[in-house]
């Protein structure tokens, strides 16, 4: 009876832990290991999830290596005689059924509950871009802006040049993702979140999601779904401004400035800075030494 009572300690123990830190708030402490700790509201919560779900992953790791060594040690062949067998052990079978099912649970319930919050979108977000994407780059539009010739704002990448998506900081953007063939994927590692486009959809409940984003910078942007020969140069660039910053950038594409004339107008690199286009030529230089 002790060494069911020291084992149920012991399960007890690493079971609180697990339930404990899989509810904490890491962000931007030492237990983050590294893991970037992303730029938005939403990030922010993500953050937490995978982090937290590592560190209850550790301490049951750590019980079961503890309980190995222990059995290893404790129960170790000392002689030739055939230890005493156990058929049955009902309290250690319900201990090791109830746990792993506790455990579930409880990630099941923030893994859900953060995953609502990530996916909810508001009735009225602040800024509105719909996304549009194509073998092989993608097209940023504003609809609530208007050009001298009637048309939206648009930005569209070429071979040559990364697309640019200029966002202001501190408010919420609703992202409408669309796709003109196949399945893309919508990704800012540093939005810590990706979603898969899926054509046809016509920018429904599916394809939408919104973020708040916090920091002001430039940050890379890829499709993350196989999507043909070129997937991998499928870039983008998403720059965070001021707010004040991107109505000054807007107001200057709508008066028909491009969108380099735009960003030197609001201070800001007119190419993208955080990744280049696939340069054709690398491709020749490949193909003629083959």
């Amino acid at each position: 009876m002790a060494r069911r009572s020291k084992l149920a300690k012991v399960a007890g123990l690493g079971l609180l832990g697990a339930l404990t830190l899989s509810g904490c708030d890491v962000t931007g402490s030492w237990l983050s290991w590294g893991w970037p700790e992303g730029i938005t509201d939403q990030a922010e919560r993500m953050h937490d999830l995978w982090i937290g779900s590592t560190i209850a992953a550790l301490v049951v790791g750590i019980a079961v290596w503890a309980l190995i060594a222990y059995a290893t040690i404790r129960y170790r062949k000392r002689g030739d005689e055939l230890p005493r067998q156990t058929a049955y052990n009902l309290p250690l079978e319900v201990v090791y059924t109830i746990i792993p099912f506790l455990i579930i649970a409880v990630l099941f319930f923030f893994t859900v509950n953060t995953q609502n919050e990530v996916r909810d979108v508001s009735d009225d977000p602040d800024v509105t871009v719909q996304v549009n994407a194509f073998k092989w780059n993608w097209q940023f539009v504003y609809p609530e802006t208007e050009t001298a010739g009637g048309e939206a704002v648009s930005t569209v990448g070429t071979s040559t040049e990364i697309p640019i998506l200029v966002v202001p900081t501190d408010q919420t953007i609703r992202f409408e993702l669309n796709s003109a063939d196949v399945i893309h994927s919508f990704w800012v590692p540093e939005f810590l979140f990706k979603l898969d486009i899926i054509p046809g959809q016509d920018n429904g409940r599916d394809n939408v999601f919104e973020v708040t984003v916090r920091e002001e910078g430039a940050y890379v942007g890829r499709c993350a779904e196989l999507c043909g020969t070129y997937h991998a140069f499928m870039n983008f660039e998403l720059r965070s401004v001021s707010p004040e910053a991107y109505e000054d950038y807007l107001a200057a594409r709508e008066e028909g400035l491009s969108v380099y004339d735009a960003l030197v107008l609001i201070d800001e690199p007119g190419n993208a800075v955080s990744t280049q286009p696939f340069a054709p030529q690398r491709e020749q230089a490949v193909a003629s030494d083959d």
